[in-house]
């Protein structure tokens, strides 16, 4: 496997919580307003893994939630980590990113915010993301791009908004993002709790496709849309060929083996980021992580079950 010839990850990501702001009806981590696990990293234990990070060889964060502009250490995690010179991915709803956010981060190597733009009206992003304004989300891809802060916009289709896909594009390209990011609806968390009421058909799916092969055609390079792979199993299918040089670390310092699958294979509060990831590459090599991603890919429904950890043997 490449990941063996790699003394580090080339990328964490890193849950910082499950609480949010919002209550998101296609969440792919359960998240929502007071939902913080009761066990999450406290500031002292996140300051600690921050600079565990810092110092392992890791070129490359994403900080994400939840939402993580809600937690009080955020910025001093992101300060570690910068000033490591660790390049940062910043995920946000964008409903507590502004100006002197913006600002903040600049100071940062950053190389994206990414913001979710789940719909093109107020009506349409309040039934996608019950709680939020589509205004605030609007200024945050603004402040951001003033700052000169590069730009990512994240569409989630479901029967709810997919019909506005186009004018979610047209929106990002408007503020100057760099990247379109969309994909199928990932039967995980939230999502596959009410995957009956917001799953889009086929016939929605093939339009959405169809779409986006014709905008990049007609966006000229002025924007990269990212939707392969479309499906969190075709992404699985990858990963089992060449597994990601990636640690996915959840809010109480846990660390998954793969985001479909509800494997842990790694305890941050007991091991540090380099035996983390030797137990990572060890994980791939097991039968029972392959074995697992074989039946995933046998039965896609399978992937609700994701966020049901249980610990790798």
């Amino acid at each position: 496997m490449r990941i063996d010839a790699l003394s580090a990850p080339l990328f964490v990501s890193w849950q910082l919580t499950r609480d949010c702001n919002l209550a998101c009806i296609h969440c792919c981590t359960d998240s929502a307003p007071g939902k913080a696990l009761p066990n999450e990293l406290n500031r002292q234990e996140a300051v600690k893994l921050a600079q565990d990070i810092a110092v392992s060889g890791v070129p490359y964060v994403l900080l994400c939630g939840g939402e993580p502009l809600i937690v009080p250490h955020f910025f001093e995690i992101a300060e570690i980590l910068g000033a490591a010179g660790i390049d940062l991915k910043i995920e946000t709803n964008g409903q507590l990113f502004g100006p002197e956010q913006a600002r903040r981060l600049k100071r940062f190597p950053i190389r994206s915010v990414q913001i979710s733009l789940d719909g093109d009206t107020q009506a349409v992003y309040a039934k996608q993301r019950p709680g939020g304004d589509l205004m605030r989300a609007h200024l945050a891809c603004m402040a951001a791009r003033e700052a000169g802060l590069p730009l990512e916009v994240t569409f989630a289709p479901t029967k709810v908004n997919i019909h506005e896909a186009e004018a979610v594009l047209d929106r990002a390209l408007s503020f100057g993002a760099f990247r379109f990011n969309t994909g199928a609806l990932m039967r995980v968390g939230t999502a596959a709790r009410l995957w009956d009421r917001i799953q889009p058909s086929a016939e929605d799916y093939a339009g959405l496709l169809a779409l986006l092969e014709r905008k990049e055609k007609e966006v000229d390079g002025k924007i990269e849309l990212c939707y392969r792979p479309f499906t969190l199993e075709e992404g699985l299918r990858d990963a089992f060929t060449e597994p990601p040089a990636t640690l996915q670390v959840l809010p109480d310092g846990k660390v998954k083996v793969s985001a479909p699958l509800p494997h842990l294979c790694a305890d941050l509060r007991r091991q540090n980021l380099l035996e983390a990831w030797n137990a990572y590459r060890n994980a791939w090599r097991s039968a029972t992580i392959r074995d697992a991603a074989q039946t995933i890919l046998k039965e896609p429904a399978r992937i609700a079950e994701s966020n049901r950890w249980m610990a790798f043997a």
